[in-house]
């Protein structure tokens, strides 16, 4: 595997393509990246289309993993478009293929992720995660610490709903680490 990652690529047709087509791929091998399985590229492209119309014309930022020149991986830097915000970004559809699952793609992508975060002088990143598929101790792991829920936020089916668990990363060695919410699960 030659893992490498490239921010902000020229959004081709053809990569527009095959973003849709790793979006359809995570989601119906279970992934929570804003549908449920099974979906189409018809389906996704609801979204994926205005979603990277803000990557295109700003002020969002693309993020994409490669296994050699094979789209693998992503995250979206969005930016909350809020004036007191500036100095922190939401990751949003972080995924990776099912096929490069379980080989450390997503760590480097988060890793990645983190380092682009602090190039560009931010304090910290926000991920939110569907509760009940385990991400959470993914992103434990990386350093985020949980710092609220949103009950039942997110239904997948009538009768299954999920809590929505907001995660943040301190970038910045004056960032505290632990808040109070954190010292008491």
């Amino acid at each position: 595997m030659t893992l490498r990652f490239v921010l902000d690529p020229e959004l081709t047709p053809q990569l527009r393509a095959d973003i849709v087509a790793l979006w359809v791929d995570v989601t119906n091998a279970g992934g929570a990246v804003g549908f449920v399985a099974p979906v189409t590229a018809d389906k996704v492209r609801t979204i994926a289309d205005p979603t990277l119309a803000g990557i295109a014309d700003g002020p969002d930022r693309l993020l994409l993993g490669y296994d050699d020149d094979r789209l693998v991986a992503m995250a979206i830097f969005t930016d909350p478009r809020f004036h007191l915000k500036r100095h922190l970004r939401v990751l949003t559809r972080v995924m990776v293929h099912p096929d490069s699952q379980g080989r450390g793609v997503g760590e480097a992508l988060m890793r990645t992720a983190a380092q682009i975060g602090r190039d560009l002088g931010l304090a910290a990143l926000h991920v939110t995660v569907r509760d009940g598929l385990g991400l959470d101790r993914f992103y434990r792991r990386l350093g985020y610490r949980e710092v609220g829920r949103w009950p039942g936020a997110i239904r997948v089916a009538p009768g299954d709903d999920r809590d929505e668990i907001l995660m943040w990363l301190g970038l910045s060695e004056d960032q505290p680490q632990q808040t109070t919410s954190d010292s008491t699960r």
